[in-house]
C-alpha cells in the first residue's frame, strides 16, 4: 500500500503556472499580482452530508473544487490557488486517481494551481482553501445592496435538487431532463465569468449552495433590506417551485444591480450565453425578509428556505 507521501507525489503534485513554490515543502509560496488584493475562502465537503456514498470519484473531485471556486465567482475574484485537505477511509488509489482527475480537471478550466494540502485516514470528507484575486475596492459583497434595485439570479435554479430527489427515490425523471439534472448536481459550473463582469455594475452578490431564499435572505439581512420576487420567474406548484425556491447546491449567483444597469445586464446574458434573470426588487422592511408571490399575485407560503445544517 503506497504511503500518504507517495499518494501525493502520484496524483496531488502537478505543474504550477503563477506559483513561486507549490507541493513539496512545509509551505507553499505565492506571488499575487501586482495592484492586487487577496480573497480568500474554505469549504468542506463530508460524505452522507454533501455527497452521497457512492458518489463518482471523478465527479467528486470536480465538485469538491467548484463549490470552492464558485464562492470567488460570488466575489467577483479570479481564483489563483487552492490546497486540498483529505480524509480517506483507505488508500484505494483507483478511487483516489479517478478524484484527481476531476479535481484537476476543474483546477485546469479555471487555471487554479494546486498548492499543497494534507491527507489523513478517516470518515471520507474534503476541505479546500482557495485563494483569489480582484483588484482593490472592486470585490463584490454582501452588504452592497441598496432600496428599489433589481434582484438577478444567473442560470436555472433548482436543477441539482431535482437530480438529488431522483437518486434518492423522492420523484422520478426522464430523459433529457435526468441528464441535465445529474449533471448540474455532480458537476456544479462557477459563474467566475459572470462574476468578474458584474465588477462595476452589481452592488451585491452571493452564491447559491443552500437555496435561493436561502442565499439571498442572508445578502438581504447583510444589507439590511426586504425583497419582494416576481411572480413570473416562479415555476408551476408543485415539487418543481420548491426545488426552484428551496433546493441547494445550484451554485448560481444572485446579485443586485440598480436598475438603470437592466438592459447591459441583458447584454451580458447573451453574451456570456447564460441565462440571467429578473426576479425581485429590493425594498425597506426588516433585514432578510422575503415576499413571494406567485401567478396571481398572492403570497406563496414557503415551508423552509433551504438548506440548514443544523436544523
Amino acid at each position: 500500500m503506497p504511503s500518504e507521501f507517495a499518494l501525493i507525489d502520484r496524483y496531488f503534485r502537478r505543474p504550477a503556472r503563477h506559483t513561486v513554490l507549490g507541493v513539496g515543502d512545509d509551505a507553499a509560496i505565492v506571488k499575487p499580482s501586482p495592484g492586487c488584493e487577496l480573497v480568500v475562502s474554505t469549504d468542506m465537503l463530508v460524505a452522507g452530508t454533501h455527497f452521497l456514498p457512492n458518489a463518482d470519484p471523478e465527479d467528486l473531485g470536480w465538485k469538491t473544487l467548484a463549490v470552492n471556486v464558485s464562492d470567488m465567482a460570488a466575489m467577483g475574484a479570479q481564483p489563483r490557488w487552492a490546497l486540498l485537505a483529505a480524509a480517506l477511509p483507505a488508500a484505494t488509489e483507483t478511487w483516489i486517481e479517478k478524484f484527481a482527475q476531476g479535481f484537476f480537471d476543474c483546477a485546469e478550466k479555471f487555471g487554479i494551481d494546486v498548492i499543497g494540502g494534507d491527507t489523513t485516514k478517516g470518515p471520507r470528507n474534503f476541505c479546500v482553501t482557495i485563494f483569489g484575486e480582484t483588484l482593490p475596492g472592486q470585490a463584490l459583497l454582501r452588504s452592497g445592496a441598496h432600496l428599489y434595485e433589481e434582484i438577478w439570479v444567473s442560470g436555472m435554479p433548482g436543477r441539482a435538487a431535482l437530480g438529488l430527489a431522483h437518486l434518492q427515490g423522492r420523484i422520478e425523471l426522464t430523459e433529457p431532463a435526468l441528464s441535465v439534472c445529474l449533471a448540474a448536481l455532480h458537476r456544479p459550473q462557477p459563474r467566475v465569468e459572470l462574476g468578474i463582469a458584474l465588477r462595476g455594475i452589481a452592488s451585491a452578490a452571493i452564491d447559491v449552495s443552500d437555496g435561493l431564499l436561502a442565499d439571498l435572505g442572508h445578502l438581504l439581512e447583510a444589507s439590511s433590506l426586504a425583497a419582494t420576487l416576481q411572480p413570473a420567474v416562479l415555476p408551476a406548484p408543485g415539487f418543481e417551485r420548491d426545488a426552484y425556491l428551496s433546493g441547494g447546491d445550484d451554485y448560481e449567483l444572485v446579485f443586485t444591480a440598480p436598475a438603470l444597469y437592466h438592459a447591459q445586464i441583458v447584454a451580458l446574458a447573451a453574451e456570456l450565453d447564460l441565462p440571467l434573470t429578473c426576479i425581485g426588487t429590493t425594498e425597506a422592511g426588516p433585514a432578510g425578509q422575503l415576499n413571494v408571490l406567485d401567478a396571481t399575485g398572492r403570497p406563496v407560503e414557503i415551508a423552509q428556505r433551504g438548506y440548514d445544517h443544523f436544523a
